[in-house]
């Protein structure tokens, strides 16, 4: 799959290139998904080979790769590979993805641009620093280590697939390790060299603070679902020890002196901020509560997604109509009875 955005220059190439795999995969396909581009990128798309699905308006990678998904899951294949229409990536490195995910060593496997300092891309400093930090920040909630969690190069399974439950429309690339990992699913790293063009501006990071921000708010938001009750304990945990604070200041005060003036505010506050720690891990238990519920929700869906059967898909054949046959046909045996000699 190849989620796009304007790509009318590169995708023919990259097509090209993967579709010559086949000698190697011989049921490989390739799917375009066009979102909504301006250019001619669907046409040379087509043009190359590949498969397109078209959104009729931009709206976002994530949205992108949920309509890529959909279409593997609804045609039952086995595996999907994901990769960028800007010919940054070599479609050559597929096979290097997909060993793991064939052998049963991973549920993903997902190209790294930062883990072995041979591959190391000439990028800006400050976007090496956001990959850098998104990477640790990922690491530390799921409590496995990471060094790039925003590739687009990835192999996934079907298993992976059927798991997948993503909501972000701005982007895929982080929410997929958060509820792959809380779903137990194994993820292992490849590393992948990468051609970095400089003058490119990023279809999706086109602004770093924007990025960051959008990013950002789908992994708070991510964390917050996957992980409820530790998300509202460490907000709990925030204004349970400034509490203890001001309210150990205030008794010492009151034990040394009989008095409460002068430090009522400490005494005050205190009650106030254990109060909101008592409030945000009580939310914390109910939201936990409701999380057995999205548990069973998440289970009923991957239900749903295996036993589901295609509806209508765009690349099956027309349906042949025989009713016309079959009605001309009746009236013709009709028509015949009736004329019949006795």
């Amino acid at each position: 799959m190849i989620p796009c955005l304007n790509e009318e220059s590169s995708v023919g190439a990259v097509v090209s290139q993967a579709l010559a795999l086949r000698n190697v995969y011989p049921r490989l396909d390739v799917l375009v998904v066009d979102d909504g581009s301006a250019d001619a990128t669907a046409e040379h798309a087509r043009k190359h080979g590949a498969m397109v699905l078209s959104h009729s308006t931009n709206r976002g990678v994530g949205s992108a790769f949920h309509s890529g998904t959909m279409f593997a899951i609804e045609r039952s294949y086995d595996l999907l590979i994901n990769i960028d229409g800007d010919g940054q990536f070599n479609p050559a490195d597929i096979p290097k993805l997909v060993a793991p995910v064939i052998d049963g060593r991973a549920d993903m496997a997902t190209a790294s641009r930062f883990k072995d300092p041979r591959f190391l891309p000439t990028m800006p400093t400050a976007k090496r620093i956001g990959n850098a930090l998104m990477s640790y920040l990922i690491s530390r909630l799921v409590k496995q280590r990471f060094y790039d969690v925003s590739c687009g190069f990835r192999c996934y399974s079907r298993e992976a697939l059927l798991r997948l439950n993503l909501h972000g429309s701005f982007t895929y690339t982080q929410e997929s390790f958060l509820d792959l990992c809380s779903k137990n699913m194994r993820v292992v790293e490849i590393p992948i060299a990468v051609k970095y063009f400089p003058g490119r501006v990023s279809r999706v990071a086109r602004s770093l603070l924007r990025y960051a921000g959008s990013s950002g708010s789908i992994i708070f938001r991510a964390y917050r679902d996957y992980y409820p009750l530790k998300f509202f304990s460490y907000i709990a945990g925030g204004f349970l020890v400034p509490g203890l604070a001001f309210g150990a200041m205030f008794a010492v005060h009151f034990l040394l002196s009989g008095k409460f003036s002068d430090y009522l505010f400490a005494g005050v506050l205190s009650g106030f901020l254990l109060l909101l720690a008592v409030l945000f891990f009580v939310i914390g238990i109910v939201a936990d509560m409701l999380d057995r519920i999205r548990g069973n929700q998440e289970r009923i869906l991957y239900m749903l997604k295996v036993n589901s059967s295609r509806v209508e898909d765009p690349y099956d054949p027309p349906p042949i109509d025989n009713s016309i046959e079959l009605k001309s046909e009746r009236a013709a045996s009709q028509k015949g009875e009736i004329d019949a000699p006795p």
